[in-house]
């Protein structure tokens, strides 16, 4: 038996974050835009930081439960899930087709909208992926060691 993708449309946001939480289709694929999906799902359900604490542990959990932790990189999920809390008070009240629609930048991958934001070194650095570092594009650097 097939289980549907975790970020199946017909799903309402709690279905969605319940499903995600419980890994119910280890075999599933899981996209750019399944992350921002679920972001998505959480940021209309809970406040932004219970929402982050609640996101981040769960994508952890989905990366360890695929024998990738290495995968989860937290200035990328951070900096990704800001965006749409951002994106989201602009234009209040847009179910998930609706904000999929006017922020098609969010849901691309390669040459991400990260790119305006961050140094590529930033984000290649081992702190980036452990630490959030707040955007450094075009500031004066700092070694990310």
């Amino acid at each position: 038996m097939t289980v549907a993708p975790i970020t199946e449309s017909a799903l309402s946001n709690q279905e969605l974050i319940a499903r995600f939480e419980c890994d119910t289709d280890p075999d599933s694929p899981f996209h750019h835009a399944d992350h921002v999906r679920v972001a998505f799902a959480y940021l209309s359900e809970y406040s932004v930081l219970v929402a982050l604490e609640k996101f981040s542990t769960a994508l952890k959990r989905f990366a360890a439960a695929r024998g990738k932790p290495e995968l989860y990189h937290e200035t990328i999920t951070w900096a990704y899930f800001f965006l749409i809390h951002e994106r989201m008070a602009r234009d209040p009240g847009m179910d998930w087709s609706d904000f999929a629609a006017h922020n098609p930048d969010l849901l691309i991958w390669k040459s991400s909208i990260l790119g305006r934001y961050y140094e590529e070194a930033t984000l290649k650095s081992d702190l980036a992926r452990n630490v959030f570092i707040l955007p450094d594009k075009g500031l004066p650097r700092q070694p990310c060691g």
